[in-house]
């Protein structure tokens, strides 16, 4: 069973003895109560429809690691949630994606940006990068026994990844006048 149909759905392979958790807060920014409730009341419908027997595949964020803000706080809530109520778990903590169609990704946010000639900051800061390939590799690594698994990719400098994923016709595009840098 796979639940939700954003970009991480979309390259799941179902299998008869999981469910994917796929359904979430898609906007790290999101600042509607009522779309964190809707995360919580969905795992909470799987209880009452008694897949306990199954694997539960829960999606996560690597921000649990380094953020404080509303989003990371309610995936660390979702995480706990899990560990408590199923019997049979895997957490798949997962960097930036680089697929996908979800406008608040970071990859799609800075090629919006850049699509509509706005300016927009690059912070000096690391994150991961994770493709398709190597999610799916990771997912068919998942063991029979619970556990936390962390899909992290390649490490980049913010920078690297405009340069490396949204300007796909090459660097040369890549002009301070697309930019700003933030002020130390």
């Amino acid at each position: 069973m796979i639940v939700g149909h954003g970009d991480i759905a979309s390259v799941l392979n179902d299998r008869e003895d999981w469910i994917y958790f796929a359904s979430g807060v898609s906007d790290s920014s999101e600042i509607r109560e009522s779309e964190y409730r809707r995360e919580e009341g969905l795992l909470f419908t799987l209880l009452l429809d008694k897949n306990m027997e199954k694997r539960l595949i829960y999606f996560s964020s690597l921000c649990v690691f380094y953020s404080d803000t509303r989003y990371a706080q309610h995936k660390k809530v979702m995480e706990n949630l899990v560990k408590k109520l199923f019997p049979h778990y895997t957490i798949l903590r997962v960097g930036n994606i680089t697929w996908g169609n979800n406008a608040h990704t970071l990859i799609n946010f800075i090629k919006n940006k850049i699509r509509n000639r706005e300016k927009f900051e690059i912070q000096d800061v690391y994150r991961y990068i994770v493709d398709k390939d190597e999610l799916l590799h990771w997912i068919k690594m998942i063991p029979e026994f619970n556990c936390e698994m962390n899909v992290t990719g390649r490490r980049m400098k913010v920078k690297d990844i405009v340069k490396e994923y949204c300007y796909p016709w090459g660097n040369s595009e890549f002009t301070k006048r697309n930019y700003t840098q933030p002020q130390l």
